[in-house]
């Protein structure tokens, strides 16, 4: 395989193993916002016990159960994010390596790693 090509499926990979990470990030958000949202409900009835009805009543009202974008709890976001990025962005690379490089994965990161073991050894001969 020519370098050019070689490096491309790095950068594809690469790209790849970033929305890989961003995804990571908006399951911690959903799993976040999630968890708020319970915290709210002991928050109000902590409120109601200590006296504050009006205060328990504004947070039910205003945030408990809240779209955090319109329309959406964090669950559709995520579900959305997966089916019209996250799944054709795998497909897509997938098809590109099997085209290219019979499916094998990382194949600048080998040849990164032969090369630097290659230089590794050379500097035992010394």
């Amino acid at each position: 395989m020519d370098d050019k090509t070689t490096e491309a499926l790095g950068k594809l990979r690469k790209a790849l193993e970033t929305t890989e990470r961003a995804r990571g990030h908006l399951y911690s958000f959903h799993q976040l916002t999630g968890t708020a949202d319970f915290e709210l409900g002991d928050a109000i009835t902590l409120l109601r016990e200590a006296g504050h009805p009006d205060h328990a009543k504004r947070v039910q009202r205003e945030l408990l159960g809240r779209n955090v974008l319109p329309g959406r709890w964090t669950f559709q976001i995520v579900e959305e994010y997966d089916d019209m990025y996250y799944e054709v962005f795998r497909e897509v690379e997938r098809a590109v390596r099997d085209d290219l490089a019979d499916g094998q994965r990382h194949v600048f990161e080998k040849e990164l790693k032969r090369e630097r073991q290659r230089r590794s050894a050379e500097a035992y001969d010394d």
